[in-house]
């Protein structure tokens, strides 16, 4: 297993009320939670398959009474906790330096008060990342970010989402960066270095399908599901043999509606695949993980970073000058 390349696997622990909020449902301000069922459903998943992920949680939700016993049995199980901001707004390099530093502190005592463990990792929600996010990172102590999504159809998806969203104008506007733009197919596949003056962050992007740029983490595997599970365990399957062929070790995204069905969160019906049952989601989330067992040695982020960097040689780009997805907060 050793000899095989390594691929990273995390899941955004986004919660119930972050879905409504992005989306404009009322009721949001009450932080709704599935954490425990989440929990119950994608643990003993992992542990059949002795995998140590990462999973991204919101401070917010570690904040919550409620939601302690969840998140502390998946940090017990040996999983890493990871920083996705404490509020989960998509609209987070908006946000000046010293917004983004009460959020992290406030991020990162939540989720060590709950776990015992301080995050070493960032993933923005929305993929929202900036200059100052990057600074941030850096003069907090952080090892990598994974905030980048170098696809092309991030358009398509934003007009998807806000097609069934109710929204301002105002609200609108602030999300209207949400999954980011076409441009950012043009960024690495691979593992770089955000450069800072003498400073510098390891970036390692979400996967996508090398060439064609489109994305392959479980979310999309399960839109083609809908159509054909046979066409949905292929495509990541190529996915995954392309990704060989590339010399890329690919960083692959779960989300919680990729174990959860309608039947589980009814509120969550207008998001894509959640005409499926819970059960025929887990399957294909099931074959897409043993896939990528197949062909790499998966870990979770912090060991895939610690790797990267000890093997070194990587290139490296200026935060400040780079495209969007990142833009300058105001």
């Amino acid at each position: 297993m050793s000899e095989r390349p390594y691929a990273s696997l995390s899941l955004d622990a986004d919660n119930l009320w972050a879905y409504q909020m992005t989306h404009g449902d009322p009721g949001w301000e009450d932080h709704p939670t599935y954490l425990d069922t989440l929990a119950e459903r994608v643990l003993p998943v992992l542990a059949e398959r002795d995998l140590r992920i990462t999973f991204f949680v919101v401070g917010q939700d570690a904040a919550i009474e409620e939601n302690r016993r969840a998140i502390a049995s998946i940090s017990e199980a040996g999983h890493e906790i990871g920083n996705h901001s404490f509020r989960h707004q998509p609209w987070l390099h908006r946000y000046t330096l010293e917004e983004l530093h009460a959020e992290f502190a406030r991020t990162e005592e939540a989720l060590e008060d709950v776990t015992g463990q301080r995050p070493v990792g960032f993933r923005g929600p929305g993929y929202s990342l900036s200059p100052d996010v990057i600074r941030v990172l850096i003069d907090r102590g952080y090892r990598y970010d994974c905030s980048t999504l170098p696809t092309v159809i991030g358009p398509l998806a934003r007009a998807y989402y806000f097609r069934s969203a109710k929204l301002s104008a105002e609200q609108r506007e602030e999300r209207s960066y949400l999954f980011g733009s076409a441009r950012d197919g043009l960024r690495r596949l691979h593992p770089y270095l955000w450069e800072m003056g003498p400073d510098r962050l390891l970036e390692i992007p979400v996967t996508t399908m090398p060439i064609a740029r489109v994305p392959v983490h479980v979310s999309y595997v399960l839109y083609l599901a809908g159509v054909s599970p046979a066409l949905a365990h292929q495509y990541f399957a190529n996915a995954m043999r392309l990704c060989r062929l590339r010399k890329l070790e690919p960083s692959i995204l779960l989300h919680p509606l990729d174990f959860l069905g309608a039947d589980d969160v009814d509120s969550l019906r207008f998001f894509p695949g959640m005409g499926m049952t819970g059960a025929e989601k887990r399957t294909v989330v099931l074959r897409c993980i043993d896939e990528l067992q197949r062909q790499f040695r998966v870990v979770g982020m912090r060991t895939h970073a610690e790797a990267i960097l000890d093997r070194g040689g990587l290139p490296v780009r200026s935060a400040s000058t780079s495209r969007p997805h990142i833009k300058v907060a105001s």
